[in-house]
């Protein structure tokens, strides 16, 4: 069999012939390397150890596991089981969204095809697009905006209505086609879309939509959202109009400037003959007469003569800018209502899609986004300059870290009575109190930096310090709530130069730890994870200890040789407390799988 490795990458080579149709992906199915790279790739993540509907998880990984999923596949038996549906709270609303459970077999499978279309896809999909990929991120989109949004005058915010939900079916199957000629694959992707849902104990179908929850849905969304992409670059083309260096020069500004180029020449023949004093007070007339010329925007911000459109997308979230009239943008949101009904059958909200004057803030992926009109005059090497006034400013919103705090329970607000004014007071946090001190204090730690890192892009990222001053008061009375005492005798129990610091033990020796309260200071550059840098097929070339467990066929518990080794696996290790041998062998190698023969896996599950 071949090394996935090498599949995928030839794949990948391929893919950049957008006239290249792929025929026998399905055999590639027949692989257990495949597999044994699927189960890396996902067994770390926490829904792995998460049911669907047959009870069945990752736990339990082996050879015959796979042989048993690859011979369904090739007499074409295997019937993706109906995912589990549960719903998970979305956040700042009441509201709930469903999730699918898919069966353990069944992310095998579907990771293995994920893993096929990402190599066929990604080359291709556009450079607008920044969700569900590699080397990309909400801060790489917001980065983007920063970059090619400035001088905007009206942005559109997308929405589109129950987009996951509403992909339709034959429409995902026919953008398939045009790429893949194999309908054994394609007969595979219909049983996915087709698996339906069980809830309630009911089976119900499903007639549009990706299976949520599942190892395909993101890449069978981008598939789909990689139409609108083409769209929006094929509609730019036609929109554009003119050249940005030679856009219209403001009137106003040009005068000024004649006023202070007449003024120089002027001096300029008489300088020799001036006193020093005379010197001193035409270079004071000459600063004030360039201070105006300054406080005026050199081009004109609406010139008919120049227009342009940007655009950004992650996941089914989009932000068009334009540099044009609000009657272009509104042309716009009506072309895209148009495509997305007629090609993608899709709904544009037309309530939910704003039509934003860029002076205002337009909001995406939780930030606000605005067109700066500053006259600030800046320093660049010893000299003065304007600051450009069609800049891109993005801001972290008050509400963001308001609802954090609200939602880790770690203050509560009350109004006055009679003025309405708001009061706000730190509380402790009940389900904290039974932790460990420095599980409460990595708590705290984690949701501050976890909030500070997406909003670092923020200008007023400053804001952060009165976030993490709620929650000390509210770490603070955690402890004190704890421990039954006053906060006044925490700080004195805890305090260290000044900061909250705990002590802990660790197999290296006593270590300590600190309360986090910044520097809460911007950032120019996003934040991009060093893994996902590499190519997809790149990402998967490295050694596979999940596999050389299952090949070694050795029990790692009583060191029998059998060759039905199995994984045994659990959710994460701080569930297990060193009561039994196979618990200690785990926690002393620090790792979630060990590798049994089925009589050690079948013992230890008599014991969980």
């Amino acid at each position: 069999m071949r090394n996935p490795t090498d599949v995928l990458n030839s794949l990948n080579k391929q893919s950049k012939d957008l006239s290249y149709r792929f025929q026998r992906l399905y055999r590639n199915l027949y692989n257990p390397e495949f597999y044994l790279l699927a189960y890396r790739n996902i067994y770390a993540n926490e829904g792995s150890m998460t049911p669907g509907v047959d009870g069945e998880t990752l736990d339990g990984m082996s050879s015959p596991r796979i042989e048993r999923i690859i011979s369904a596949l090739k007499d074409r038996s295997y019937r993706p089981k109906p995912a589990r549906r549960t719903y998970i709270a979305k956040k700042n609303s009441s509201k709930k969204r469903p999730l699918g459970i898919p069966s353990g077999d069944d992310k095998l499978v579907q990771e293995v095809v994920r893993m096929i279309l990402e190599s066929i896809y990604e080359p291709t999909f556009s450079d607008y697009s920044h969700g569900f990929r590699p080397k990309r991120s909400c801060h790489t989109a917001l980065e983007q905006i920063q970059r090619t949004f400035a001088g905007a005058n009206w942005f559109v915010e997308g929405d589109i209505q129950a987009c996951f939900d509403s992909f339709d079916h034959h429409v995902i199957i026919d953008i398939l086609r045009r790429r893949i000629d194999d309908e054994a694959f394609i007969s595979l992707m219909w049983k996915f879309l087709k698996a339906g849902y069980m809830e309630q104990w009911q089976y119900n179908r499903t007639y549009c939509g990706t299976p949520q929850g599942s190892g395909i849905s993101p890449i069978l969304a981008n598939i789909y959202l990689h139409e609108l992409d083409m769209y929006v670059e094929e509609y730019k083309e036609g929109f554009i109009k003119g050249n940005r260096v030679n856009r219209k020069v403001n009137p106003e500004y040009a005068r000024r400037n004649r006023e202070v180029q007449k003024f120089m020449r002027q001096n300029r023949e008489v300088w020799d003959t001036l006193t020093e004093a005379e010197k001193k007070e035409r270079a004071g007339e000459l600063r004030r007469l360039r201070e105006k010329q300054r406080e005026i925007p050199s081009k004109q911000f609406r010139d008919e003569t120049y227009k342009n459109l940007q655009y950004v997308r992650y996941a089914d979230d989009f932000i068009i800018s334009i540099i044009g009239s609000k009657r272009d943008a509104e042309e716009l949101k009506a072309d895209l209502a148009v495509f997305l009904k007629e090609k993608l059958n899709l709904t544009l909200s037309v309530e939910k899609t704003k039509i934003t004057y860029a002076t205002d803030r337009a909001r995406f992926l939780g930030y606000d986004i605005s067109i700066s009109k500053s006259r600030e005059i800046t320093k660049r090497q010893g000299r003065k300059v304007k600051g450009y006034s069609g800049a891109v400013k993005l801001y972290m919103p008050h509400e963001k870290w308001e609802s954090k705090l609200l939602e880790y329970g770690a203050i509560r607000i009350k109004k006055d009575k009679v003025t309405q004014k708001e009061h706000w007071k730190a509380i402790h946090r009940p389900q904290l109190i039974n932790r460990k001190d420095i599980e409460i204090l990595s708590k705290y730690n984690s949701e501050i930096r976890g909030l500070y890192n997406y909003y670092s892009l923020a200008c007023n990222v400053c804001a952060m310090s009165k976030y993490a001053s709620l929650m000390h008061y509210s770490m603070l009375k955690t402890f004190a709530n704890k421990y039954r005492t006053k906060t006044r005798k925490i700080k004195k129990r805890y305090f260290r130069n000044g900061r909250f610091t705990v002590i802990y033990k660790t197999k290296g020796g006593m270590k300590e730890s600190v309360f986090y309260r910044g520097p809460f200071i911007r950032k120019d550059k996003p934040n991009v994870p060093q893994a996902d840098i590499l190519p997809a097929y790149k990402r998967y070339d490295k050694p596979n200890r999940i596999a050389a467990k299952l090949r070694s066929k050795t029990c790692e518990l009583c060191g029998q040789y059998t060759n039905d080794v199995e994984i045994h696996q659990v959710k994460r290790l701080k569930s297990l407390s060193g009561k039994y041998e196979w618990e200690k062998v785990m926690l002393k190698n620090h790792r979630k799988t060990l590798a049994v023969c089925p009589a050690c896996h079948r013992e230890i599950h008599g014991k969980d």
